[in-house]
């Protein structure tokens, strides 16, 4: 028989009208194969029933509808998709008109395609409330040969409330398998469609050497709409910590604080803790406040209770704006070294900066003017000559630079300006109060790319020569900014390979080289590039592990190397006349679906050409099946030969639960820092959470290894 479409508004799931009423209710429809009324005025659907009310969808094999009593009598397989995130699936059902209310035997909700709850009955309430009774709660996928699922949680009765999101659970059992663990007379939950609640979170275990075996439970706290705090105890046999989280968003921004107060074995009678925050505002006119906030008791805490490796805190404030020809920044920073090595009095603690650039594009004579402006202060709270020296500088660089295309495939690209410089010295009486200077400049550069091409790949060839010159002499500074110099592929067409305008190149200078590359987009693809200074005169300020101290510079060679299968090495060192290595770094990573590895080499020489540096680096993950995964890092001192840090890391994870296992070792000492092991443990259980969890881990139902 055809398929029949009644609409019910008004003979069927509309109740009768009462008068003065106010809310209206909104109309159903069903279509079924077969649809009949007898003489009682009883509507009978049978096969393929589905109704449709508002965000509700309901099917059934068959359905009853009295319309003296409003009743539906429903047999089954039932399945109630209520909105995008409730279904419900049932034997056989009693209902309202609405489907809001009623019973059903048999059933089973599923919230959010992802946490399950089996019940023998459920009554839902006032459109709000859903009751089970005698109910089996889990996310793990259940088989239908009886196994017990990997995890779940029995209870006497759960309400869901639909409104404010959460399970209340009575008299509930949390069980592995079929075996009962711990129970609890009441627990709360929240559903998995919530992204927000107050309650506690998934503890962690925790063994370090130095602070025994301990436990972290954090509460989190929902404070309104827009923020929040997390309170983390942290308790073992040495030690007592509260942890926080705190953040909060404005409408023109964010601010989010994290932090830590400790009374422990280590320090005696004195309370540690450390503070770090960021945030970031807009304000009018596209002006943008940054902040961020890194402060600490003592020098060792961050490292030992593992909050941070940084062995330098700064706590910064800034105002800038970016458009597409301006840029300006206004910012403080104030620095704290943690080094035992580094007297905070006199070293630069306080640093203030002001930067300004502006492009210009001149319609007459073409190229680009480019105007930077900057302005930096560095401030030391000893007041001792020489140790206590405080420094500001102004500078100011202003270039016009063009492209010009000329015959037969060459590039010649200009440069002309100038640039201006002040700086005043306080406290420190090896050097004058005041120096100025206004230093002339430019370059010209030539380019000739040659290129070759076949069925398969581009191979590109290019020769690279400037001719470069800086005017004036080095003014009697000090410098203090400018101190490691990187001598590098970036800065081969440089004017000055100084990082910070404290110091510039002066004279003239020759920059040769070239560069070469092939690609390949099925294959492997490469690129190398190999370069030179000339110089009329020596530098002193450059180092000799610069490679740019003599008036001939070390050769720099760079380059990469990467397959289509995931393999990618980059490489560059410096080279003398003799081909010494003064410094040299490879980095390779290989990177697949299922594995990613990362590895490195440091190696450094000083004036004596001794090995001042060698270090290697490791990091690896690995997927070994669908639920488990593998990593480990590792650092290696070539030079003490010893590793400073080793790692391991093993999670299992599926659609229900997450183990994560990992052991860290540090080796690294100080007389604040001792060396320390790390073990740590976390179980998650997945389900209540609206992000974590996945099923591309679900476990099959597959016969069972004997």
């Amino acid at each position: 028989m055809f398929r029949q479409l009644i609409i019910c508004a008004i003979l069927c799931f509309t109740p009768a009208p009462v008068l003065a009423q106010t809310n209206t209710v909104q109309s159903a429809i069903l279509v079924a194969d077969n649809v009949s009324i007898d003489q009682n005025r009883v509507l009978q659907a049978q096969g393929n029933v589905e109704v449709l009310q508002g965000d509700i969808r309901l099917k059934a094999s068959s359905v009853s509808y009295d319309q003296k009593s409003g009743a539906l009598q429903i047999i089954g397989p039932i399945t109630i998709q209520d909105g995008a995130n409730i279904t419900i699936l049932a034997d056989q059902a009693e209902l309202s008109s609405n489907l809001q209310n009623g019973l059903l035997i048999g059933a089973r909700t599923v919230l959010n395609q992802r946490l399950q709850l089996a019940s023998v009955e459920i009554n839902r309430v006032d459109e709000r409330y859903t009751q089970l009774y005698k109910t089996a709660v889990t996310s793990c996928n259940v088989c239908t040969d009886g196994r017990p699922p990997l995890w779940q949680i029995r209870a006497k009765r759960v309400v869901h409330d639909q409104t404010e999101q959460q399970l209340y659970f009575d008299d509930a059992q949390f069980r592995v398998g079929n075996i009962p663990v711990f129970y609890l007379p009441r627990l709360r939950l929240p559903d998995p469609t919530l992204k927000r609640a107050t309650g506690f979170l998934i503890p962690s275990f925790r063994t370090t050497s130095q602070l025994g075996t301990g436990v972290k439970v954090p509460y989190f706290i929902k404070l309104g709409k827009h923020r929040d705090i997390t309170l983390s105890p942290y308790l073992s046999s040495k030690t007592q910590t509260l942890e926080f989280r705190y953040r909060q968003a404005f409408e023109t921004g964010n601010i989010l604080f994290n932090g830590g107060a400790t009374n422990d074995d280590l320090r005696p009678n004195k309370t540690r803790g450390y503070i770090f925050g960021e945030g970031q505002f807009e304000f009018t006119r596209q002006f943008v406040l940054d902040f961020d906030i890194e402060t600490t008791t003592d020098n060792a805490y961050l490292k030992e209770y593992r909050y941070s490796e940084k062995d330098r805190l700064d706590s910064e404030i800034a105002v800038s704006r970016t458009r597409r020809d301006k840029y300006v920044r206004v910012r403080f920073i104030n620095f704290r070294s943690l080094r035992d090595n580094e007297d905070n009095t006199t070293v630069p603690t306080n640093v203030f900066d002001v930067d300004f650039e502006r492009r210009i594009i001149p319609k007459v004579i073409g190229g680009e003017i480019s105007l930077n402006a900057n302005a930096h202060a560095h401030l030391r709270s000893s007041k001792a000559d020489v140790v206590g020296r405080d420094v500001l500088r102004f500078n100011l660089d202003v270039y016009w630079e063009k492209l010009w295309a000329l015959k037969n495939g060459l590039f010649a690209e200009t440069k002309l300006g100038f640039a201006a410089d002040a700086f005043g010295t306080g406290q420190d009486s090896d050097f004058p109060s005041s120096e100025t200077a206004l230093i002339p400049n430019g370059s010209i550069a030539l380019r000739y790319p040659l290129i070759r091409k076949t069925q398969k790949t581009t191979q590109i060839f290019e020769p690279l020569l400037q001719l470069g010159w800086v005017g004036q002499n080095h003014p009697k500074i000090p410098v203090e900014e400018s101190t490691r110099v990187e001598f590098d592929e970036g800065n081969l067409l440089a004017l000055s390979r100084y990082p910070r305008p404290d110091r510039r190149e002066r004279g003239p200078t020759i920059a040769i080289g070239a560069n070469w590359g092939r690609h390949d987009p099925n294959g492997w693809s490469t690129t190398l590039t190999v370069g030179q200074v000339l110089r009329s005169q020596n530098d002193s300020s450059f180092n000799e592990t610069s490679g740019l101290s003599s008036t001939t510079s070390d050769f720099i060679v760079a380059g990469q190397f990467q397959t289509h299968s995931g393999l990618q090495l980059i490489g560059r060192g410096l080279f003398n006349d003799l081909l010494d290595v003064t410094k040299a770094e490879m980095r390779g990573s290989w990177l697949t679906k299922k594995t990613s590895i990362s590895a490195s080499h440091l190696w450094l020489s000083d004036e004596a050409r001794q090995i001042k540096a060698s270090e290697l680096t490791f990091d690896g993950t690995s997927k070994i099946n669908g639920h488990w995964s593998a990593s480990s890092n590792w650092r290696y001192d070539l030079i003490e030969d010893r590793a400073s840090n080793a790692g391991l890391g093993l999670i299992y994870q599926n659609e229900c639960v997450s183990i994560d296992l990992s052991v860290n070792r540090s080796n690294r000492s100080s007389t604040s820092v001792e060396p320390s092991t790390n073990l740590g443990f976390k179980v998650s259980l997945q389900g209540f959470s609206a992000s974590n969890g996945t099923q591309s881990f679900k476990r099959s139902c597959g016969k069972q290894m004997k």
